[in-house]
């Protein structure tokens, strides 16, 4: 198993970086090129817009065709949109390549959580297999960043010329053609037919489940602090003339700090339970978002930037053991769709509103409004708990 996951974390890292340095070289070419804050959050919001159409037909088609044929796919998509903005970098092109990479990220996602789901047996392997399938998106969040910012700033005649743009989309491109050297070699766990009951089946189904409405609720709120984060910084750093080497390397901290508390996952989680690990994550993250607007050098947002990505972090491998764990074996693929489909439903919201409020009020109302929204979800985290008083190591 160790092997197989180690071939699919380094897989996800390079698909992943692709849309990851994709979604900090896109904003940062918008704002260069004159367009507003609001027309950069319309854009970033495109990353998530494919992910809500294609997210449960996406879980299906993993259902049915197990991970090899989603994550081609995937591939496929992904170097073709991202291929476009190297060639004409313009703000249509931009659009059409935030839709693909996202799009593309997201069905491989739900493919490869899919198959990781089924190689566990039992709560404690699977909080142990998504901690380590976790550290694959905190390290591609550093890796794609970094690469598209040191391409921007020194592959041109000058910094932030186009020539450096093009070259960054370039190599974000190609990153995807990594991700099936990877996994050519991984078996299917499954044969790819739909298991289960024959009955038709409805999405609203999955919803009756116990606590999925509430560990769904708890998703979003968690993921819409993601998308404050990688909205905001950019922004700042334009605002406050960073280079994007300096907005690259502030992101990327964030996604370091991410993958270091997932390296410690594995050995936290067999002594605390699901709840508990998200619950603590959802109060401190309130903190940190009351008090990163006072952050006023790169090297102080980048040390909150590292806080918040040890709480956030560890967050979303607990999300996925609870809901493998309340979900039934043949509807994974679609419990996996239904969850992505609903925090990227928000995802193309909130870059908006975002924009339209950092326009209007500033960046640091956005901070404390959604700081104040996760601190109070902090409660529902809690009713995760499980019932009785099941050991961690069960």
């Amino acid at each position: 198993m160790k092997r197989e996951l180690s071939r699919l974390i380094a897989g996800q890292i390079f698909l992943h970086a692709c849309m990851a340095g994709t979604r900090m070289a896109v904003p940062l070419l918008a704002l260069q090129q004159g367009f507003s804050a609001m027309a950069v959050g319309a854009l970033l919001a495109l990353f998530a817009l494919t992910q809500v159409f294609l997210a449960l037909p996406a879980g299906r088609y993993a259902d049915r065709k197990g991970l090899k044929a989603p994550l081609t796919l995937s591939v496929a998509i992904a170097f073709t949109g991202v291929s476009l903005s190297a060639i004409w970098p313009i703000f249509p092109m931009l659009c059409v390549s935030a839709l693909a990479s996202g799009g593309a990220t997201g069905m491989a996602v739900i493919a490869l959580q899919r198959h990781v789901g089924r190689l566990a047996h039992g709560p404690a392997e699977l909080k142990s297999a998504f901690s380590w399938l976790s550290i694959g998106p905190a390290i591609s969040n550093f890796l794609g960043p970094v690469l598209a910012g040191l391409m921007i700033d020194f592959a041109g005649p000058a910094r932030a010329h186009e020539t450096g743009f093009r070259v960054a989309f370039l190599l974000m491109a190609l990153l995807p053609l990594l991700t099936l050297l990877c996994v050519r070699r991984v078996r299917e766990k499954t044969s790819p037919v739909l298991e289960g009951p024959k009955e038709k089946k409805h999405v609203l189904d999955l919803l009756h489940q116990p606590m999925m409405l509430r560990l769904l609720g708890v998703n979003w709120l968690l993921s819409s602090c993601w998308d404050v984060h990688t909205f905001v910084v950019p922004l700042l750093g334009h605002e406050r003339g960073l280079s994007a080497s300096v907005v690259g390397t502030i992101l990327g901290s964030f996604a370091v700090a991410a993958a270091t508390i997932r390296l410690c996952l594995p050995w936290v989680s067999r002594h605390l339970h699901e709840y508990q690990i998200i619950t603590t994550s959802m109060v401190c993250t309130a903190i940190l978002f009351g008090a990163y607007p006072f952050m006023p050098t790169p090297w102080a947002m980048g040390a909150c930037s590292v806080l918040l990505g040890l709480v956030l972090g560890a967050v979303q491998p607990m999300i996925m053991s609870t809901l493998h764990q309340i979900t039934p074996a043949h509807r994974q693929g679609e419990a996996l769709g239904l969850r992505l489909m609903s925090i990227n439903a928000s995802s193309v919201l909130m870059p908006m509103l975002f924009g339209a409020a950092g326009a209007i009020a500033g960046v640091a109302p956005v901070f404390w409004v959604v700081g104040a929204a996760v601190g109070l979800g902090a409660k529902s985290a809690f009713k995760l708990r499980p019932h009785g008083h099941m050991s961690p190591r069960a």
